[in-house]
């Protein structure tokens, strides 16, 4: 069809850039998604960083195969959603300064203390919605000004001009335009998501101008490509691209978690259990988070370090059998005798400890690699259990929405999952739910769908 009206859309992950076509009532188009694999660098000092150019440049390449793969009809926008709590600095040419810090480096940590004794944490977590943690920027704008990155030498203000995320990135490299979506910048840890600005406590203690950070823009903000990429890319030479969107925000609306008593619980390489509110809560509990899915909505969770990716690391070195899973299947509702302190990546909700070591513990003879592939299963449900406990002093959650690999892949999980939570969980159909999202997001902007209350 000719006149068909086509949105492309973009998820910007921290493990894959992929992008696909999806009509306007929200369908993702079939044989139209294109995947390019990477990983962030992992440093011994704790980082996990990828080179800002190289990551726009796959986000391009991307956007080459997609079109290749394009049905015919307009293009009328570009929907797009990115991980969370990225940091880059720039210098007045907008080149980057730093690395792109993904939200596993951790080599801030020793910047949270002073920031736990000379700041209320209770008070700034309650407008912020973050505790202070190396995965927001308070602790790794402290870490960069003090001369500990980049060989001992500080980032200097006359160098670094601005401090943006990854999405913001992209934008003025396509555009020549700054600007932010407001649920990206919610997720900085320095953004009052009462007052939806930046927040002048904490921009003032970290000694930074405001013009120093992009300026948020309205949720309907749109732009168009440069010349060079209209160049390069004649069929979005016209198209309207929206700002990109946190794909945590994303993956809600995607999956259909929106109404207040639907959570969605999300095991990839991490995890995350998240529900969407009209506004933030009045006390945000101690061990959650909450950030902007928008100017009308909040979205209150939170984020578990380990998930996914503990189980690959356990499957990689402990020799496990390739019917590990389906062991652990017949054994329920059993519980092993072994325990697994879940932090072998860290820990973020509930306790946000930068210390928090992983261990396995209670090993007698008895036990084998399957004992500690299940109690790593059941250690990763009992931190669900702790968030939702803390999501429902906030709002009763009747329903759960369950995604990932991890969970599709071992029906053995989701049912320790669902046994520790106490209820059933709904495994997820929907296809690359956080493009969807995006897409979503973008057809109510223009006024092509209504948001719904589930």
């Amino acid at each position: 069809m000719a006149d068909r009206q086509l949105i492309l859309a973009l998820d910007i992950g921290s493990s894959s850039v992929r992008a696909a076509f999806f009509d306007h009532s929200g369908n993702l188009l079939p044989k139209t998604l294109v995947k390019i694999e990477r990983k962030l660098k992992a440093t011994a000092s704790g980082g996990s960083e990828i080179d800002a150019d190289a990551a726009f440049r796959q986000v391009v390449a991307a956007i080459d195969g997609v079109l290749v793969k394009a049905p015919k009809g307009e293009i009328t926008h570009v929907a797009s959603c990115t991980f969370w709590h990225s940091l880059i600095g720039i210098d007045p040419a907008g080149k980057p300064t730093t690395p792109v810090y993904g939200w596993a480096d951790n080599q801030s940590r020793e910047y949270v203390e002073p920031l736990r004794k000379k700041l209320d944490e209770r008070k700034t977590h309650n407008r912020t919605g973050a505790r202070f943690h190396s995965s927001f920027w308070p602790a790794k704008l402290l870490w960069l000004q003090g001369g500990n990155a980049r060989g001992g030498k500080g980032v200097s203000s006359s160098e670094t001009n601005q401090w943006i995320s990854i999405g913001d990135y992209l934008t003025l490299k396509l555009s020549g335009k700054l600007a932010t979506n407001i649920s990206i910048a919610s997720g900085t840890g320095i953004f009052n998501i009462r007052e939806n600005a930046w927040d002048d406590k904490l921009v003032s203690f970290l000694k930074l101008r405001h013009t120093q950070l992009p300026k948020i823009a309205p949720d309907s903000y749109t732009f168009r490509i440069n010349s060079k990429f209209a160049k390069r890319w004649p069929r979005l030479a016209h198209t309207q691209w929206l700002l990109p969107t946190a794909d945590g925000a994303t993956n809600n609306i995607g999956s259909g978690c929106t109404a207040n008593d639907t959570a969605a619980l999300m095991v990839g390489t991490s995890g995350a259990m998240r529900v969407i509110l009209d506004l933030p809560p009045k006390t945000i509990p101690d061990g959650l988070w909450c950030y902007r899915v928008d100017h009308k909505r909040a979205i209150l969770g939170g984020a578990l370090s380990d998930g996914g990716g503990l189980l690959d690391w356990l499957r990689a070195n402990l020799n496990l059998p390739r019917n590990g899973d389906s062991i652990i299947a017949k054994r329920l509702p059993t519980r092993t005798p072994v325990t697994v302190e879940p932090f072998f990546a860290g820990e973020r909700s509930t306790g946000y400890n930068e210390n928090a070591r992983g261990a396995i513990l209670n090993l007698t003879m008895a036990n084998d690699a399957v004992d500690i592939y299940q109690a790593a299963m059941e250690a990763i449900a009992g931190r669900f259990a702790e968030i939702l406990r803390q999501i429902e002093t906030v709002t009763p959650v009747r329903n759960v929405v369950a995604s990932g690999g991890a969970l599709h892949n071992s029906p053995a999980f989701t049912r320790i999952i669902a046994d520790t939570l106490g209820r059933e969980i709904t495994l997820s159909n929907t296809p690359e739910a956080s493009m969807r999202g995006a897409v979503l997001l973008a057809l109510e902007t223009i006024g092509k769908m209504k948001y719904k209350r589930r």
